[in-house]
């Protein structure tokens, strides 16, 4: 080699020479994805006994559904998961086909032969369906359900006879709206045309299990989850409670990629690199649970977190009040954010079997209206969530149909507040005194509500409002597992809560005030009113248009009317993402996109 080719080719060596000394470290490095959960976390890793966000987003990462949403498409759109297309539709509705995908393999386990997992077929979907109507689970998700297929009701009060007569529940009993016609074929026959039944197939409380580990495990089959997902939870021992929870990779995961179809703005934040891909990329998911919200912040800061949401305490820390924009300091770290308006029904309810609160008499509605009218919604958007979140009237978020078009909140059947003056009338109509603007015999109401420094400000800030008119609450703050135990029990007369919609059409908001769903059901509040479940029932059938709207906003203004809760609010959600976390799209309408996000293992700035 000639000197002077040599000294050209110096440069090139070395950064050569250095490449291949670091890429055995980066290498031979597991790429772990971290992320925080604002919650002391999930209650169970079973899918039919789950509710929470908490527990759709460990159930996802280990249990699968027959169809999931496209992961970058928006609006939203499902396409298969298990299944090999989309189900064949036949009768105007009533029968779905279905063709289940061959060879998708169950995780390893000790509770198959060998400790190998055996292949899926129709007959699990079968069985896992089946669960939801053992008592054994207190038909915790049988809301979802209840009179849809054909012959499952009679099912579960046969089967519900034979449990209470001490025989064992029989799983091998025929339901008539449930065929399986193949190894990997089978039929749903609804008793009528259903418009949100395929919405449904991809809530994780349809997710498919193994019948052998639910029988193995029993009643621990609730933190020994076993599914076909792209994760598994390899020992209990990594469910540390109260603390985190630690995912691995599936060694046995299908062959699953990451997607073609994708927004322009997708294309543009460089998302198409990975089109293609087989996924998940990742080795290991670790969830890190935090019941407060700061040490979760100061952990994203110091890079031990790779995406994070925006807690209120560190709001003007990143971002301009003024703007709403990401602070320079932030953004010149390669730091990115995303704002994510929810479908948020954010709202404080009440429990209608409570002796106090409870009831149907003009009385006892004019007490819960007095409740509403005194609570400055508005106020908590500015002081909680700097004026991004959208107050609104009812139970059915902003983008979907039957929401309040009219922004004027003291619109006539409205009963937002503040309007300190409606709500002493209204104290007064449900028979209480009222000296110097103030209530004087009214007890005071228990109020169940999340612990944590924020929670804690919101509810400060809503005892405030209350004392208005000389109402008084005694905050409870417990853990959200204790929060839904008292909720479900019954035993809280009063709490708030926070319901993101389990996919984007009013009826799911709707349904929690059908009475067939009451506690431990989705209609917490134990709301029951013939005409609206009556409702209720004939919306389930109606396909989208000015008829259902309109039958839409009658059932709203009747839960606005009887106030079973007070509401309500939209928030926007804000992420920030770590520059090293790669192919993230934000999102709180599902959580199955976690095995398409990537790990930058050699970002200079990732702490490891």
């Amino acid at each position: 080699m000639h000197a002077r080719t040599w000294k050209r080719s110096l440069p090139a060596i070395m950064g050569l020479l250095v490449a291949l000394i670091a890429a055995p470290a980066a290498m031979g490095q597991e790429k772990i994805l971290r992320i925080p959960m604002t919650t002391n976390g999930p209650g169970t890793m079973d899918p039919i006994a789950g509710s929470t966000t908490y527990e759709n987003r460990a159930c996802s990462a280990v249990y699968e559904t027959l169809l999931q949403y496209k992961y970058l498409k928006r609006p939203l759109e499902l396409e298969p998961c298990l299944v090999t297309q989309m189900p064949e539709v036949l009768d105007g509705g009533r029968v779905w086909k279905f063709e289940l995908q061959p060879g998708i393999l169950f995780h390893d386990d000790a509770c198959f032969p060998g400790g190998k997992g055996r292949e899926m077929k129709a007959s699990d979907v079968e069985y896992s369906w089946k669960r939801l109507a053992d008592p054994e689970y207190s038909y915790k998700s049988w809301w979802l359900v209840d009179g849809l297929i054909k012959g499952f009701d009679e099912y579960k009060e046969t089967q519900k006879a034979r449990v209470d007569s001490g025989e064992s529940f029989d799983y091998d009993a025929p339901v008539e709206g449930f065929r399986v016609t193949g190894d990997y074929t089978f039929e749903i026959e609804l008793n009528e045309a259903n418009q949100q039944f395929v919405w449904r197939l991809a809530m994780f409380q349809f997710s498919i299990v193994p019948r052998e580990a639910v029988e193995t495990y029993g009643t621990k089959f609730n933190a020994h989850p076993v599914g076909s997902g792209p994760f598994i939870l390899k020992n209990e021992s990594d469910w540390a409670r109260n603390s985190s929870i630690l995912f691995h990779k599936n060694p046995n995961y299908r062959e699953v990629y990451f997607p073609t179809e994708m927004m322009p703005e997708d294309e543009e934040a460089g998302f198409g690199e990975a089109a293609g891909k087989r996924v998940p990329f990742i080795d290991k998911l670790e969830f890190t649970f935090y019941v407060e919200s700061q040490p979760s912040w100061l952990e994203f800061k110091s890079g031990r977190e790779d995406f994070t949401t925006v807690p209120q305490a560190g709001f003007e820390e990143a971002f301009s009040r003024r703007t709403k924009e990401l602070r320079r300091s932030w953004s010149a770290k390669g730091i990115e954010s995303v704002k994510v308006p929810l479908l948020d029904f954010i709202f404080s309810s009440f429990n209608m079997d409570d002796e106090l609160l409870g009831g149907y008499t003009p009385e006892r509605k004019a007490l819960r209206q007095a409740f509403n009218l005194a609570r400055d919604w508005d106020e908590n958007n500015e002081t909680f969530y700097f004026g991004m979140a959208l107050p609104y009237d009812g139970p059915i978020p902003p983008g979907l149909d039957g929401h309040p078009n009219n922004e004027d909140h003291r619109a006539p059947y409205s009963t937002r507040g503040p309007d300190y003056e409606r709500a002493r009338q209204k104290l007064k109509e449900a028979g209480y005194t009222v000296v110097n603007g103030k209530v004087t015999d009214l007890p005071v109401i228990e109020f169940y509500t999340s612990a944590g420094a924020e929670s804690q400000r919101i509810t400060e800030l809503y005892m405030r409002n209350l004392s208005e008119v000389g109402i008084r609450i005694n905050p409870r703050y417990v853990n959200f597992t204790d929060l839904m135990n008292k909720v479900d029990l019954r035993q809280a007369p009063m709490f708030s809560f926070a319901w993101g919609s389990d996919y984007p059409d009013g009826e799911n908001n709707l349904a929690l005030f059908y009475g067939p769903n009451e506690s431990p059901g989705s209609n917490h509040s134990n709301y029951k009113n013939p005409e609206y479940d009556r409702l209720y029932e004939k919306i389930r059938t109606m396909p989208p248009g000015p008829e259902r709207t309109k039958i839409y906003e009658t059932m709203r203004d009747m839960v606005i009317e009887d106030a079973p809760f007070t509401g309500s609010l939209a928030r926007t959600r804000v992420y920030l993402i770590q520059p090293w976390c790669k192919y993230f799209k934000p999102t709180e309408d599902f959580y199955t996109y976690i095995k398409y996000i990537d790990i930058d293992m050699n970002h200079e700035d990732r702490e490891n």
